[in-house]
């Protein structure tokens, strides 16, 4: 099969050393528009399970990827002076550019063409590549998609609450929440380490905050010292490092909610961010993107024919994205709501931030949820009743705003 992947991303890139790897044969190309090396962003987030999926698919670039991880485990949330631990969660941070670095080495190793700087799309006077199979790996702006977004159903929903994506040189060995309340509202940071002198640091607010703070007008330098300012607690002392735009100002964002009602057209399809995107909150982006990679595969070596074969890897994947899709809403609006939350206790108050996937938790008054939630991990029949509750309940509301 000739296969062409547009796009130089963790999907694209899987994807393509898979196919060739089960079978030289396959002649490869990875289309990536950027300079190779020039990737954005800093550290990305996986948990346990992936690693034994990558051991699973390709032990040898699950051995590079797990060799260049870092390991945290369990949460620390700072807010009002007080800092709480939850023990028991872990997780592995990577840097993005070296996850590409990886991923680009192994596909070279087995044959796969890269070629860096070269855009591809169905408009351009080139139109798609000559191949038996076009892969859009071309992130949440896919111009492969958006070029036919009426035939994929593309639907975009833009959330309220502003973010950027920082780096920092403080290295956080646990998965680390800080709230600030300002006079202008709270403003909130993630970060986790993923190498050995550096840490991820995404710090999000709702819009009202942003513009109060004056981040919407600030450089990046100055946005970065005021951020460093309100987060010096965690930072300890640490410098956090952006991403500026040409005209110097800070990269600030809304998050976009990506959804397609088919993933697949005539010989194109969507893997990665280009299919779907959940929000950043439940760290999940990078998995999701490798485990289309993984089902496409594994669909294309089950079937001889191109057209079942996608509709299988479309089946296998919207199924299991169903309750992520659906955890990833539940994050989003935790944090749009954060108000709710903030007057409980700082330890009552990482509980819910634990449970804030849940269905129930936005219609149960914050402090009742806690308690029923405390009941349900000694009574297993309160802990059935409340897992078989949230859907029902959130279904109903849904269907009566809808009328």
């Amino acid at each position: 099969m000739k296969i062409a992947c547009v796009g130089g991303g963790p999907a694209g890139l899987y994807f393509a050393l898979l196919m060739k790897r089960h079978d030289p044969s396959h002649d490869i190309t990875v289309h990536e528009r950027n300079a190779e090396g020039s990737t954005y962003g800093w550290g990305v987030t996986y948990w346990p399970g992936l690693l034994d999926k990558l051991y699973a698919h390709d032990p040898e670039s699950a051995r590079a990827i797990a060799e260049h991880s870092v390991r945290w485990s369990g949460g620390v949330a700072h807010i009002r002076g007080e800092t709480t631990a939850h023990h028991g969660d872990e997780g592995f941070g990577i840097g993005r550019r070296r996850l590409l670095d990886v991923l680009a080495d192994r596909a070279r190793a087995l044959g796969v063409r890269l070629v860096f700087e070269h855009e591809v799309t169905d408009s351009g006077a080139d139109g798609l590549p000559d191949a038996d199979l076009v892969v859009a790996a071309d992130g949440v702006h896919s111009g492969l998609r958006d070029h036919h977004a009426g035939h994929f159903g593309t639907e975009v929903a833009v959330g309220r609450n502003t973010y950027v994506w920082l780096g920092t040189t403080k290295v956080f060995d646990a998965f680390t929440f800080t709230f600030v309340e300002t006079t202008h509202g709270w403003i909130w940071c993630y970060a986790y380490g993923y190498s050995e002198d550096h840490s991820t640091c995404v710090v999000e607010c709702a819009p009202e905050t942003w513009r109060g703070l004056g981040l919407d007008r600030a450089s990046q330098t100055e946005g970065l010292a005021l951020l460093e300012e309100l987060f010096a607690k965690p930072l300890d002392g640490h410098r956090l490092i952006g991403r500026a735009r040409p005209d110097g100002s800070a990269q600030w964002l809304n998050f976009r909610t990506v959804t397609n009602r088919t993933w697949y057209r005539d010989n194109v399809v969507l893997v990665g961010d280009a299919a779907h995107t959940t929000h950043y909150s439940i760290g999940a982006g990078t998995t999701l993107a490798l485990e289309d990679a993984m089902a496409l595969a594994g669909a294309l070596r089950a079937s001889p024919a191109l057209q079942p074969a996608l509709a299988r890897y479309e089946r296998e994947r919207t199924a299991a994205l169903l309750p992520l899709r659906s955890a990833a809403r539940y994050s989003a609006q935790w944090y749009e709501n954060l108000p709710r939350y903030v007057d409980l206790t700082p330890p009552q108050m990482f509980a819910l931030l634990g449970q804030r996937h849940s269905p129930l938790l936005p219609h149960v008054p914050p402090q009742l949820y806690y308690r029923l939630d405390r009941a349900a991990e000694r009574l297993e029949a309160l802990r059935r009743l409340k897992r078989w509750l949230g859907p029902r309940v959130a279904g109903t509301l849904q269907a009566a705003r809808s009328r």
